[in-house]
């Protein structure tokens, strides 16, 4: 703030009781909701409005109650042009007001006029005199004293900078869950996160550019501004894994928004349990797109327009007939329609029916719908269909394709070569049946795709979808099925792609994403992760092979140690390293090849430092094989033998990429091996 020191606690005074009066207005608007509950169960109204009322009322309830706790503005607008003249507006993460028709004591970041704090300059002030932004203290729960600073940019006056406090938010230590970016949004983060209902985005962003935190805003942004379709269509969010989602899973929930759906996709998809292992190459080849086709020549080979017969649906003392001629045309047409399997199959059932209702009203005069359902009902209409369109479950398609040469061959005829097949072909006797089958995580995404052809899943309006790069064109495909009439959001960073199946292109994944022509934003200025890494992992992005522009780093003052050793030293190195990093603050991650972390864990806890795994978000220190770090940071990292994390799998340079970006303050190299960078 540029006015003296007397003048800053009187201001600081006056916000602390703006503040206050904020704390005991929300307490009062969750009474209120409260009590609206208990108004509305008194409400008279039919049996389906008063459910409707009491969902939304319950609702509403629980969200008020489940606010967390913190600090319920962090910015300040003072308009001196516009509709909002003469007004000061403060911004926080939930509308607080007295009364549905008084002016708000704190507005909605996501509000429209509120978009000003992200986006006025010097240059394009907006009408804004001056934004204010607030320093609370580490860890705020809002109360009076926990407001400790506060910082104008007079942008009347051609004062536009990223002040002490934003970078001081910026680079906070980063212990626990992760945080929102609310107060910290970027413009170029603000167009993304408000990009319109119906737009897929896709974000190609390096580390530390904010990109998961981008897309977890964009879904809160998405349902404050389109509750109604949000909510009615479902939003969902996909992670790689079960961690990962821990990790985020504090974000929604401080932005006001509960309820949402966070997963995995191998949650989505998950028929069975998955009890067997691929090798790599039969892996492969089950991601692979071709593999599609197969399944559906395999399913579809089970229409048979030659089974055909003459069938007589019985009418009271009558018999209706339908030539098998005619059946065999009724399935011919419905399979060249191509619907989806289970669709095509009540297709036939509706025009045998309709053939049967044709000639009886020919003969007899009109027939009412109810004796049509039971002609389409009856037993020897069932028994016709059974025979040339029949009924199918996935499992029942896909344990023949895998144990069945013949089948298999006839299915992959031009498509897969006979050495691909046989990687396909499971060793060993095939089972009696389905049910007494064992599946891989590969085949659940075969399963997925033989149910998304019998017919469409139950979709979302809406799926953000994080480290896409990873994901194969299969699970793309699944992806696409469960959003089919909605939009995705899709982030990631093609340089970690970790999977032998990764993206190398946007393209290729956004078109098996059935979004061919959605827009790609490439984030490459970090906030997070400083200058000093930045350098170092920009050399290692050269040799990945993925068109991906190098990152830049608004952030400097970090630490690269590089800590040569002997061999049979590196756990005392570690050690030593995990000690020196200690005498700061903020999280601890040791990161190392998985068949390394055993006795690294063993070394940290015979030193006294004992260490947890990457699902303990809270720990201080933690130990984290190479291949569960993605998506996680910490404020200090210490990779451990860069050459052995990369030569443990086929894209271990990415691998490698990835773990070194995981630092957002300081990063230790331990090597006993030159460095592949």
């Amino acid at each position: 703030m540029t006015s003296t020191e007397p003048a800053l606690r009187h201001a600081l005074d006056r916000e602390r009781a703006h503040h206050e009066h904020c704390r005991t207005v929300l307490a009062a608007m969750v009474e209120g909701a409260r009590e609206h509950v208990v108004t509305g169960e008194d409400v008279s109204a039919s049996g389906a409005d008063a459910e409707v009322l009491g969902h939304r009322l319950r609702s509403r309830a629980r969200e008020m109650r489940e606010l967390p706790q913190g600090p319920l503005f962090f910015g300040r607008l003072d308009f001196a042009e516009g509709e909002e003249a003469g007004r000061a507006l403060h911004i926080g993460r939930l509308r607080i007001t007295e009364h549905p028709a008084a002016p708000p004591l704190v507005v909605d970041w996501r509000a429209p006029v509120s978009r000003a704090f992200y986006q006025a300059t010097a240059a394009d002030p907006r009408g804004v005199a001056v934004r204010r932004r607030f320093g609370w203290a580490p860890d705020a729960r809002g109360d009076r004293a926990d407001l400790t600073g506060l910082e104008d940019e007079h942008l009347g006056r051609g004062e536009s900078r990223a002040g002490a406090l934003v970078v001081r938010e910026i680079e906070r230590p980063r212990l626990g869950p992760m945080r929102d970016i609310a107060a910290t949004i970027q413009p170029e983060q603000d167009d993304l996160v408000r990009a319109g209902l119906g737009d897929t985005v896709c974000v190609q962003g390096a580390p530390g550019t904010g990109k998961t935190a981008v897309g977890l805003h964009r879904a809160a942004y998405l349902l404050y501004t389109h509750p109604q379709r949000i909510r009615r269509g479902g939003l969902l969010i996909l992670g790689p894994d079960p961690v990962f989602l821990s990790y985020i899973a504090e974000v929604l929930p401080a932005l006001g928004e509960t309820g949402v759906r966070q997963s995995t996709l191998a949650e989505e998809i998950a028929r069975h349990p998955v009890t067997r292992t691929d090798g790599a190459r039969t892996a492969a080849l089950k991601h692979d797109a071709r593999t599609a086709e197969v399944l559906r020549r395999a399913l579809y080979a089970r229409v048979d327009p030659g089974a055909a017969y003459d069938l007589a649906v019985p009418d009271g003392s009558y018999r209706w007939r339908v030539p098998a001629g005619t059946l065999a045309r009724v399935v011919a047409d419905v399979r060249e329609e191509e619907p989806p399997y289970t669709v095509g199959r009540e297709r036939v059932r509706a025009r045998i029916a309709a053939h049967v209702r044709e000639g009886a009203e020919r003969r007899a005069g009109p027939r009412t719908d109810a004796w049509l359902r039971r002609v389409e009902r009856s037993r020897p209409v069932g028994a016709a269909l059974d025979a040339v369109w029949p009924r199918v479950r996935p499992e029942e398609v896909l344990a023949p394709l895998l144990t069945d040469p013949d089948v298999l061959a006839r299915a992959a005829d031009g498509i897969l070569d006979a050495d691909e097949q046989r990687a396909l072909l499971r060793p060993g006797p095939a089972p009696r049946s389905w049910r007494s089958a064992r599946w891989s995580a590969a085949d659940l995404v075969l399963l997925d795709e033989v149910a998304g052809l019998l017919g469409h899943p139950e979709g979302y309006g809406h799926v953000v979808v994080d480290e896409a790069q990873d994901l194969s064109p299969m699970e793309c495909r699944a992806i696409a099925r469960r959003c089919a009439f909605g939009s995705l959001t899709v982030l990631g960073d093609l340089a970690q792609g970790t999977t032998p199946w990764a993206a190398r292109t946007w393209r290729t994944t956004l078109a098996h994403l059935g979004r061919p022509d959605a827009a790609v934003t490439s984030l490459t200025t970090g906030f997070r992760v400083p200058k000093e890494v930045v350098d170092l992992t920009n050399r290692l992005l050269a040799r990945l092979g993925v068109d991906v522009p190098p990152a830049r780093s608004l952030r400097g003052g970090g630490e690269l140690t590089l800590r040569a050793c002997a061999p049979g030293a590196v756990p005392e190195t570690v050690v030593e390293a995990v000690r020196h990093a200690l005498a700061r603050d903020g999280s601890v991650g040791v990161v190392a090849a998985g068949p390394d972390v055993p006795r690294l864990r063993a070394a940290l806890d015979a030193a006294g430092l004992p260490a947890a795994g990457p699902e303990h978000l809270g720990a201080r220190v933690a130990v984290v094989p190479a291949s569960a770090v993605k998506g996680l940071e910490y404020d200090h990292v210490v990779a451990v033998e860069p050459a052995a994390i990369a030569e443990a799998e086929e894209r271990g340079l990415h691998r490698l990429y990835v773990v070194l970006t995981r630092a957002v303050s300081r990063l230790d190299v331990v090597h006993t091996r030159p460095l592949p960078f």
